[in-house]
């Protein structure tokens, strides 16, 4: 240890307050450097003398009336200030009532909130889920789930069925699946002919019409299905 921290040391030192955590090797140490360096030696005994001096000195005894003088005069200052004395009641009855009330109640109210909302979360997914994608004719529409529908369909004929054998207002059947953007990303014959220049007609109306994408609690979403019916109408005069 050099000079500067065994200076830092001495008070403690000699009043045998040192760190308790390292008391005894500090004061070992602190005495090997005291053996050594006349400078702190020095130090040392000023702080003896003045030790010495202050333990002669005689403790002081307050006055007699000295709890009636601060009595008065802490009187004298509510009375000048009344407003302020209601201000620090309000206040300390206020930390009172959040500390002892207030902050025990918090935790068990968040947590009952919060388990309140995951349920109803999750109940209203299983509700949800549970319910049919596609609506019947007769069903009357909700906000929680609503079907997929077309909005407006590409203005391209789709011809061929008359010699397939499929004429009729219902020569073609398709079911086409809907994102959620309203675009038709997949579709399938249901009835009708299959080949593939009925499916490039297919491709082309499909492409350019737009629907509406299926309703999930007021969320578009996808997975829709929309069945779309093709008429091949010829006229001979």
């Amino acid at each position: 240890m050099d000079c500067q921290q065994v200076q830092r040391w001495l008070p403690g030192y000699l009043d045998g307050t040192l760190p308790a955590g390292a008391r005894s090797e500090t004061h070992v140490m602190i005495g090997r450097h005291l053996e050594r360096c006349d400078a702190c030696r020095q130090e040392l005994q000023s702080y003896q003398v003045l030790s010495s001096l202050m333990s002669q000195v005689s403790r002081p005894e307050p006055p007699a009336d000295l709890s009636l003088r601060i009595r008065v005069a802490a009187a004298q200052r509510l009375s000048e200030q009344p407003w302020l004395h209601y201000v620090r009641r309000f206040r300390t009855r206020s930390e009172m009532v959040l500390k002892n009330i207030l902050e025990p109640l918090a935790i068990p109210a968040t947590g009952g909130f919060t388990v309140a909302f995951i349920v109803f979360v999750l109940v209203c997914q299983l509700l949800g889920l549970g319910m049919p994608l596609r609506a019947v004719s007769n069903d009357s529409p909700t906000n929680l789930l609503q079907p997929a529908r077309l909005e407006s369909l590409a203005p391209f004929p789709v011809t061929g069925m008359e010699e397939s054998g499929n004429s009729g207002p219902h020569g073609l059947l398709v079911e086409a699946t809907v994102n959620a953007q309203g675009e038709a990303v997949y579709y399938r014959i249901l009835a009708g002919p299959d080949n593939e220049t009925i499916r490039r007609q297919l491709d082309l109306v499909l492409l350019f019409s737009r629907f509406r994408p299926q309703m999930s609690f007021g969320r578009f979403t996808a997975g829709g299905h929309v069945v779309l019916s093709f008429s091949d109408i010829s006229v001979r005069g």
